[in-house]
């Protein structure tokens, strides 16, 4: 049981990050390849990141309240692939906005049911969630190369098949996901879930996760659009979406030997997220811009891991998908604003954007230490 667990949810880690290798880096560019200017782009990629604070919060919670976080997510699969399908086939910037927006309340929580799935995965079976979370960042790489190469012969009009045809993998693959059953544990917990909303320590540490992922907008939004003006071809632009991930996933391999505490690595995370935007405000030659990219090791994984240990920590197994749901929130507030906002900034300042990303970062190291000692001590109630 244990060990066919972890091979379906590789899997299906596997196809949810490499449909995300499809979309982060070329969405952006198959909107501007349909004729929809900078301010709308930054809207319209903003949308995602405002479901995770908006709608995501009910679907985890609804889940797990119903202990149905493998149905939800399967359901959440097929109706995300069938919305990119409606999403390709508009040309209207307000259409596509209306159409890419429902699509989102479906498909953004699947990465917290996912994790949430997985972390109550990781206590009944004992599992390390590196090892685990690293297919859906390798597959993300296979994902992002591939759409490289198929933008140097592709239409850009046509890019977003390539992304619908990974979504529809991606559903059929959660078809074998493993049921989990109900956790361990009463009612009483589930029905103070809210609880987590009025301590502290969690609170810090949905506020510090969400800082130093926000500070990623500006990136996820014009990186690709700004390496495609400079002169790069679409593989090398995978090449370098790529390279951050490479890091990323070293880093989720060697997790369980990681001896640092889950908030030291938050930390360290924010620092790099400081060094590396503050670098890629600036117009850098390749060789540069390539050790750059690896600093997403920092910036995105060890963050990823702090932030899982210290749900694993803090948060009881009975509400831990509800506690996804509200970090998932709170990042999804950062960074639908600073897509927005990014969105202004770049089209008067165009990589200058990154400076305010880097604020972001260290802004996130600043409310993690201040929570360092509270967070020391193990959560023993919900």
């Amino acid at each position: 049981m244990a060990r066919k667990f972890a091979q379906r949810l590789a899997m299906f880690y596997g196809t949810v990050f490499g449909s995300g290798g499809f979309y982060l880096p070329f969405f952006s560019v198959w909107l501007k390849a349909i004729g929809i200017d900078p301010v709308w782009i930054g809207a319209i990629l903003a949308v995602p990141s405002t479901t995770r604070f908006t709608t995501l919060p009910f679907i985890t919670a609804f889940a797990e309240r119903r202990h149905a976080l493998r149905q939800t997510m399967i359901v959440c699969a097929f109706l995300t692939a069938i919305g990119f399908g409606l999403v390709g086939m508009l040309r209207d910037p307000l259409a596509l906005l209306l159409i890419f927006a429902i699509t989102a309340v479906v498909w953004t929580p699947l990465a917290a049911l996912t994790d949430g799935y997985a972390l109550k995965g990781v206590v009944r079976f004992g599992f390390s969630y590196g090892p685990l979370r690293l297919w859906g960042s390798a597959a993300f790489v296979v994902g992002a190369l591939t759409c490289g190469v198929v933008v140097n012969w592709l239409d850009g009009q046509h890019l977003v098949w390539v992304i619908v045809a990974a979504m529809v993998v991606s559903a059929f693959v959660s078809l074998g996901l493993q049921p989990l059953g109900a956790p361990l544990g009463d009612g009483t917990v589930l029905s103070r879930a809210t609880a987590l909303l009025r301590d502290p320590g969690f609170l810090a540490i949905a506020a510090a996760t969400a800082l130093i992922q926000g500070s990623h907008a500006g990136y996820y939004t014009f990186a690709s659009i700004t390496w495609q003006a400079a002169g790069y071809d679409g593989l090398t632009i995978a090449g370098l979406w790529t390279l951050g991930v490479l890091a990323e996933i070293v880093l989720f391999a060697l997790s369980p030997r990681i001896p640092w505490a889950p908030a030291t690595l938050i930390m360290l995370g924010g620092l790099g997220a400081l060094i590396r935007w503050t670098l890629t405000a600036q117009t850098l030659p390749l060789p540069i811009l390539v050790g750059v990219q690896l600093l997403h090791g920092a910036t995105y994984g060890l963050t990823q891991l702090g932030t899982m240990g210290l749900l694993l920590h803090h948060v009881p197994q009975h509400v831990m998908a509800r506690a996804q749901g509200y970090v998932a929130a709170c990042t999804g507030l950062v960074m639908s604003s600073m897509a927005v906002l990014s969105g202004a900034i770049y089209a008067r300042y165009g990589e200058g954007v990154y400076y305010v990303m880097a604020a972001l970062g260290l802004a996130g190291v600043c409310v993690i230490w201040r929570a360092r000692h509270r967070l020391a001590h193990r959560r023993t109630s919900p």
